[in-house]
């Protein structure tokens, strides 16, 4: 795929729910038009994002791009894409924002004194290895970076141009620590098209993952999201295909629907699931204890009602089977500055 200033590939119509921080909107009297891919540019002056989540397993995270072009229907971050005036749903997968500065922002944050290397996640928002990331290589020279500080690294992803940076992953599984986890939250490539239409096949992202671990690169299997009526039945086959490729550890969480995800989801379940529909919705509200989303911490990621442990049953059941054992181990204490580095700012005080 080209990348440049502009266009870059002609995708779906554009459909996109009202944004929710726009007082006007506009009722089109013509069909929607294609979709263009544009690219655009985050002077933002800080790479790394803090979480204040309580019920998230990191605290700090970078993405080095907004907007996705993987186009999943049921995407948590869509809603982030309307605080720059864009909509959550075609304008999401199609108006892509990049930081071009983002290795070095993510070098000024190492050098602070404050930095005491924690774990650093790619990414808690889109994915860091979606297609334009085998040109613009922003992920690449971000964890360069955190190679050469010898910084903690997670990376969830569905992006089989990560193996581009095995020796990267070597260098930090050698020097610090990394896991990579795969999110695969379907068990047939033609199930997963119709969710994910512009993402990796599910079999890419198994022999990505094979390719990983046969390389002694830690990696694991995010079955996210659990959509009930619609995927949880393939848990236990992505499980046991996932230790079998390789994984050494397991995940899951439920469906979320914040804002407008919610019409964006079901829109696109309706047009590719018309048979299924209703039982999809149902099953929804049955673990939402009658509603589509949660939003609460604690609570968003995990269901309620006796079908919702149904489903901790046979996640639990499919991760014991697969052999998968519990992970608990904490992350190392690895971080360096490299020798002859000045702390930048040296003002500040030590955290």
């Amino acid at each position: 795929m080209p990348c440049g200033g502009g266009t870059i590939a002609v995708v779906k119509l554009v459909s996109n729910p009202p944004n929710r921080f726009e007082t006007i909107q506009r009722d089109a009297l013509e069909p929607a038009s294609r979709a263009t891919i544009q690219l655009f540019e985050d002077d933002t002056q800080q790479i790394l994002s803090r979480n204040d989540s309580p019920d998230l397993p990191f605290r700090w995270s970078v993405n080095p791009y907004r907007g996705c072009f993987h186009a999943c229907a049921y995407c948590y971050a869509r809603p982030s894409h309307e605080y720059w005036g864009f909509g959550a749903g075609t304008d999401f997968e199609s108006k892509i924002v990049l930081k071009r500065r983002a290795a070095a922002l993510l070098r000024q944050a190492f050098e602070k004194r404050s930095w005491q290397g924690e774990l650093v996640v790619f990414s808690g928002n889109t994915d860091c290895y979606q297609p334009l990331e085998s040109t613009l290589g922003l992920t690449r020279a971000c964890l360069q970076v955190c190679a050469e500080y010898r910084n903690p690294v997670g990376i969830i992803t569905k992006g089989a141009i990560s193996v581009r940076d095995l020796d990267l992953f070597r260098q930090l599984h050698e020097k610090a620590w990394i896991r990579v986890y795969f999110s695969i939250a379907f068990s047939d490539d033609a199930t997963a098209r119709l969710v994910e239409p512009q993402a990796p096949s599910i079999s890419t992202r198994f022999d990505t993952m094979r390719t990983l671990a046969e390389a002694g690169i830690p990696t694991g299997i995010s079955v996210a999201p659990i959509i009930p009526g619609l995927n949880d039945e393939a848990i236990p086959e992505i499980l046991s295909r996932a230790k079998s490729a390789g994984a050494t550890s397991a995940t899951w969480s439920l469906l979320r629907l914040p804002g407008n995800v919610e019409s964006v989801f079901l829109e696109r379940m309706r047009d590719a699931f018309p048979d299924r529909i209703s039982k999809i919705v149902h099953r929804i509200r049955e673990v939402r204890e009658g509603a589509l989303s949660e939003s609460e911490f604690f609570n968003r990621h995990h269901g309620t009602g006796t079908y919702w442990r149904c489903l901790e049953q046979l996640f639990e059941v499919g991760r014991r089977r697969a052999g998968f054992i519990p992970d608990d181990t904490p992350v190392p204490q690895t971080f360096r500055r490299p020798m002859g580095q000045q702390l930048l700012f040296d003002g500040e005080e030590s955290s």
